[in-house]
């Protein structure tokens, strides 16, 4: 890996991800480049100086001199930031995706001994139970747990919209600006998606739509198509005024809430545990219930709009009670 000189004239760098490098290499004639991605993971637009003394030519340009990185072809790596492409030009706001947290059983989890606050995945019925039997769960409470054999009651929600105060709510989103594809990458290693159909129930599990050569599964959800996954935002009411539950301040589109089950490994064996995670750590239990050793994994989980191109990434911490 290096850097490219960019102080003279522009260059792009492309590459065949993994993917694409497999199927030229089958020599089979079906190779075609359908799809492109350009990134800007090196740029830091925050460089751009309006108030330069030489005048407009130069408040961009050290931007434009920044190096770049030489293109490689580990998608775990590059391209964490992709360039979207919209052909409106009359737009003011543009929609995101946003964390839901509103509802304690949506939220991450606090305690003390989570120091980066993410949502927590029990993997196996020993680290499911209550704190007084030997687990992490806390009765009657999520607290940003989800339950990795028995998914629920924790999930995961994310809502998309225009988060914005100077257009209300009770406005429609364009039909061009509402999300209606999601797509979901977790490490296939770890855990699995599984749906929200109704409280208190399982939800179904997500099919797999394709798993990458680093092991990242990738789930594509459609409004529509996967109604237990992703759905319309009913509520268009302000947030001081029946809309206290809601994140996205300006007209809403649509809401995605998975959970995550755990995966087999994690589940009957330690071993990942002690090659990417940490084992023998201390989790302090409320209501002085004193402590547990567990082992955790600490990972990502990435949402992706289809539609809009705007993508979050979500800490996920995967806990085993030692």
């Amino acid at each position: 890996m290096a850097f490219l000189d960019n102080s003279g004239d522009i260059i792009l760098d492309a590459v065949l991800t993994d993917t694409g490098r497999a199927r030229m290499a089958k020599g089979d004639g079906t190779f075609r480049i359908a799809k492109f991605a350009f990134g800007d993971d090196e740029i830091n637009y925050k460089l751009f100086d309006s108030g330069h003394t030489s005048g407009s030519a130069y408040y961009d340009l050290e931007i434009l001199q920044t190096p770049v990185l030489e293109a490689f072809t580990n998608n775990t790596s590059m391209m964490r930031s992709k360039l979207v492409s919209i052909p409106r030009t009359n737009l003011l706001y543009l929609p995101v995706l946003k964390l839901n947290e509103q509802n304690p059983a949506a939220a991450r989890n606090t305690d003390a001994n989570q120091a980066n606050q993410s949502f927590v995945v029990a993997v196996d019925t020993d680290t499911e139970k209550r704190q007084a039997d030997g687990g992490i769960v806390v009765p009657g409470e999520a607290r940003g747990i989800m339950k990795g054999i028995n998914p629920g009651p924790g999930y995961i929600r994310i809502d998309q919209g225009l988060d914005t105060n100077e257009i209300p709510p009770g406005f429609a989103l364009d039909a061009d600006l509402i999300e209606t594809q999601y797509i979901v990458e977790i490490d296939n290693r770890f855990g699995k998606l599984v749906g929200t159909s109704a409280p208190g129930q399982p939800g179904e599990d997500a099919r797999v739509s394709f798993i990458d050569d680093d092991n990242i599964a990738s789930y594509y959800f459609s409004l529509g198509t996967d109604p237990s996954f992703v759905g319309n935002n009913g509520n268009n009411m302000p947030f001081d005024n029946g809309g206290a539950d809601q994140v996205i301040e300006g007209p809403r589109g649509t809401i995605l809430s998975f959970r995550i089950k755990s995966s087999l490994e994690l589940n009957s064996s330690t071993f990942l545990f002690g090659q990417v995670g940490k084992k023998d750590q201390t989790w302090t239990r409320t209501a002085g219930l004193g402590t547990v050793n567990i082992h955790y994994i600490d990972s990502l989980v990435r949402v992706t709009g289809a539609t809009t191109g705007y993508r979050i990434d979500i800490p996920v911490r995967f806990v085993k009670v030692a």
